[in-house]
């Protein structure tokens, strides 16, 4: 583990590889803003402590000298200080753990806490039966007041089996750090990763929870190039196309959150907040 540097106000998002990250729309959000931000590592935790290396196993491939190099399901956190913003980041991403949940959480908890970080964003994604021609559907939760005031979320209101994501959000709760919990609908015939469309769906809701203008870097046109692709293979299979046709009419516009006025204002907000760091008026 790196030493802590002095860190301004930081907040923390995180996100799991596996059943919490239909069409890696999740963990992409992470990878992205470790690339865009340039950001370096600060902590990793010992795979072996909450991984069955027999399921979730090391991978082999070469480096760019070609040696070959053994990667383990290595839980990582980075930092990032971002231009656009005045506050610290904390990334983190990892395989959702076989063992030791509370643990697990606890651990990755008490980095966050020795950081200083105040809240805490985890993102997740499912599959649903929602059509690839309407924007992505993103909800959002939180048990913490102030941020439910303020963001317009309520608590969760979920009842089944969870993930990681849950866990970590419930032990951040009880531990006095406010957290949030955001989740994305992948359509579920279409969710072979990646799958950014609904990785900038996330990006964008981060945005408004976070109230920093996250870089789309090549994000926005690899969703145009994803949304053609997903055209391509309605068009060219009836049975898709018929079953895209049912989902539709089922999910009308005037039901789509994304169609409303709060949606359309939220947009216009990023809007804003990107223009203005861009140097805009």
């Amino acid at each position: 583990m790196q030493s802590i540097p002095p860190l301004n106000d930081p907040w923390m998002v995180a996100a799991f590889e596996g059943w919490n990250d239909a069409g890696d729309a999740a963990s992409s959000v992470v990878d992205h803003l470790v690339e865009e931000w340039d950001a370096q590592v600060l902590a990793e935790l010992d795979p072996e402590d909450y991984y069955d290396l027999q399921v979730t196993r090391p991978i082999v491939h070469p480096d760019e000298d070609g040696a070959r190099v053994l990667h383990w399901p290595t839980p990582t956190l980075w930092h990032a200080r971002p231009r656009s913003s005045e506050r610290d980041v904390l990334l983190f991403k990892a395989p959702e753990p076989n063992f030791r949940w509370k643990h697990f959480c606890s651990t990755v908890l008490g980095l966050a806490r020795l950081a200083g970080v105040t809240e805490v964003v985890t993102l997740g994604a499912l599959l649903a039966d929602t059509p690839h021609t309407r924007p992505v559907p993103v909800s959002g939760s939180t048990s913490d007041p102030t941020l439910a005031e303020r963001l317009s979320l309520r608590p969760s209101s979920y009842v089944g089996p969870v993930g990681i994501n849950a866990v970590l959000g419930e032990v951040a709760s009880a531990d006095g750090l406010p957290a949030i919990s955001l989740w994305a609908a992948v359509p579920h015939y279409v969710a072979e990763p990646p799958c950014p469309k609904a990785t900038l769906a996330l990006l964008g809701s981060l945005e408004d929870a976070v109230g920093v203008p996250l870089p789309q870097g090549a994000l926005e046109e690899m969703a145009q190039a994803w949304q053609h692709g997903a055209d391509d293979l309605m068009a060219q299979d009836p049975e898709i196309a018929e079953y895209v046709s049912e989902l539709e009419e089922e999910h009308t516009t005037d039901e789509l959150p994304e169609a409303s006025g709060d949606a359309i204002a939220r947009e216009f907000e990023r809007y804003l907040r990107r223009r203005n760091v861009d140097g805009g008026p």
